[in-house]
């Protein structure tokens, strides 16, 4: 098949990770756009905001009060959607209304005691400090005898529901393994069943070969717009190395993937230059104690902006009934990331 075609022609493509479809119409992208394209107006945040809950010695909404921590600090989140104590119960109504309890732990994490430093802003010490709490907490709760799954994430940004600027993420343990955890285990099996390979392992080779849609890449991690990809800049990571969780980082891994994290969220800082929000998490093999030696460990970066600081894309209509649609091709976003600079845009003379 002529590859061009992908840029002309509306087509659909498999997201083998999930085995789902998402609708490409690059066709779409010549209409001419009348809506506004703006920058966002500059975040002037404060190394230290007294109002801020997260902050180092401030109340939180609890009545608890934070220590004058000095690197990551965190905590059990005051307001948590899961409970560890949550009454067990089952319903079953005809295999129509079914339910059961869930329980778990949410946690809450702050990458830093200064309240305007990102990660794209932090230095690379600082960023594996994270990355190694990141570890002993999935260590930890991982080891709980009922937790089966450990979900690391972070929310940026006003547009993805964070509720205040201050870096941090979230650490959800769960009783059950979640829904799209629960899709790419399967993926992993049955691909790993039918090709005697490991799934991301081939697909990264396979990128790296095509050069297209790869961003950046270290020894250690590389970092692509995927294939399937829906949001306009979404991205994924990868490890080189075959392993299953961040348990398993060795030898300067720790490190490499601090710089890839880092080189990433500055290049989507630049993109718009903008603070640029995203849904990211780390997906880990399962915690139930199994081996699952065909899960290869990689995050996702789900960032909303479309087309500047202040246009952003939303899920309607036909992706809300139908499937997941795109006028910009994987590959012209691509382009745009790999033209974006790895020299903050705030840190240039």
């Amino acid at each position: 098949m002529d590859a061009s075609l992908l840029q002309e022609v509306p087509h659909r493509r498999f997201n083998p990770l999930t085995r789902e479809w998402v609708l490409v119409s690059p066709h779409r992208t010549k209409r001419p756009w009348l809506g506004r394209v703006e920058k966002a107006a500059p975040e002037n945040l404060p190394a230290y905001d007294p109002t801020c809950y997260l902050c180092p010695g401030n109340e939180r909404a609890d009545g608890a009060r934070n220590p004058k921590y000095t690197s990551t600090f965190i905590f059990d989140n005051d307001f948590a959607a899961l409970l560890p104590d949550a009454p067990s119960f089952d319903l079953n109504g005809g295999d129509l209304l079914v339910a059961h309890s869930e329980k778990g732990i949410c946690r809450v994490m702050c990458f830093s005691p200064r309240h305007d430093l990102t990660i794209p802003r932090m230095s690379l010490s600082e960023i594996c400090e994270v990355i190694r709490v990141w570890t002993e907490e999935f260590r930890r709760l991982g080891a709980l005898d009922w937790v089966r799954h450990v979900q690391i994430f972070e929310n940026r940004g006003a547009l993805m529901g964070a509720s205040n600027p201050h870096p941090h993420c979230q650490i959800w343990a769960n009783a059950s393994v979640p829904v799209l955890p629960e899709k790419e285990r399967a993926s992993f099996t049955e691909y790993q069943a039918k090709k005697k390979s490991c799934l991301l392992c081939d697909y990264l080779r396979l990128e790296l070969e095509l050069g297209e849609r790869v961003i950046c890449e270290n020894d250690g991690f590389a970092v692509m717009t995927p294939f399937w990809a829906v949001w306009p800049f979404e991205t994924l990571l990868v490890s080189k190395r075959h392993f299953a969780s961040m348990e398993d980082l060795g030898g300067r891994e720790a490190e490499l993937l601090a710089d890839i994290l880092r080189r990433i969220t500055i290049r989507y800082d630049n993109l718009f230059e903008t603070s640029f929000p995203y849904s990211m998490g780390f997906h880990q093999r399962p915690t139930d104690g199994e081996g699952y030696p065909d899960w290869h460990f990689h995050a996702h970066y789900y960032p909303p902006l479309l087309r500047s600081a202040t246009v952003q894309k939303f899920m309607v209509g036909y992706e809300l009934l139908a499937n997941p649609q795109r006028d910009i091709t994987a590959e012209s976003a691509a382009r745009r990331l790999n033209e974006s600079s790895e020299t903050h845009y705030l840190d240039r003379p």
